[in-house]
């Protein structure tokens, strides 16, 4: 008789035991899940890192086409109106928002793209560095010169626009073809390496190389016109923006 209440006892504890251990083993778990949910809202992640390029890319490409719609002729007259200033500061914004997009794209993909990709993306980064340049002195400095030396204006002016200039530029002069090189080699370049790579959409890569190849047709259109092919380009970074942006992993 006391041996079967001793056994009784021991079950009892023993059982006792095992649901203590459980609960603690519960709340453990409970804990560690608090932590890890409170540690993830300040960690920055790299998923989030890549939406915010997309949303960058995205902004840049509807920018660049918007500029192309309401960019102000390179006449002397226009540099010290507000519509001028304005126009730059967006351009300004846009190659930041575009190299901040380019890099986070470029970054989604860097073990597929290869060395073709690197290349794509160094130079049309130079070219991204090389009009945010530009488009600050055009922006700030330009026009705070105009009056004290409207000849060197106009020559700075017919840079971009290719009016004929008697006035020395020195090496300011040869930053037009440059920067047209980098945008159509660098653009073409990258756009072929993020299609190999296969990670982005297919079709927006597409869109990005022949938005660069389709700068070629501006040297035959007048520079008014010569604008709207540009149009191609800011379709396919803004649609790489979208398609980086829109993916879960």
């Amino acid at each position: 008789m006391a041996t079967n209440t001793n056994r009784k006892g021991d079950e009892h504890m023993n059982t006792h035991r095992q649901a203590s251990v459980y609960e603690e083993n519960m709340q453990a778990d409970v804990n560690q899940k608090s932590i890890a949910k409170s540690e993830s809202k300040g960690k920055i992640t790299s998923s989030a890192l890549f939406r915010g390029a997309g949303l960058s890319a995205i902004a840049a490409g509807f920018l660049f086409m918007l500029i192309q719609l309401i960019h102000p002729s390179e006449l002397l007259s226009n540099v010290t109106t507000g519509v001028w200033a304005n126009v730059h500061y967006i351009t300004f914004a846009m190659c930041l928002f575009w190299l901040l997009g380019l890099t986070g794209i470029y970054a989604r993909q860097v073990e597929k793209a290869g060395w073709l990709g690197l290349a794509g993306y160094l130079l049309f980064s130079l070219f991204l560095v090389l009009s945010a340049s530009f488009n600050f002195a055009e922006a700030l400095i330009i026009p705070l010169v105009a009056a004290d030396a409207p000849e060197f204006v106009e020559g700075f002016l017919g840079i971009f626009s290719g009016a004929a200039t008697e006035v020395d530029l020195g090496a300011l002069a040869t930053v037009a073809p440059v920067a047209g090189m980098l945008y159509l080699f660098g653009g073409f370049l990258f756009g072929i390496a993020t299609f190999r790579a296969g990670i982005l959409s297919r079709w927006a890569a597409a869109a990005f190389a022949f938005g660069a190849v389709a700068s070629l047709g501006a040297a035959v259109l007048p520079h008014e016109l010569a604008r709207l092919m540009a149009v191609p380009m800011g379709i396919g970074i803004a649609w790489l923006g979208y398609s980086l942006w829109s993916q879960r992993e």
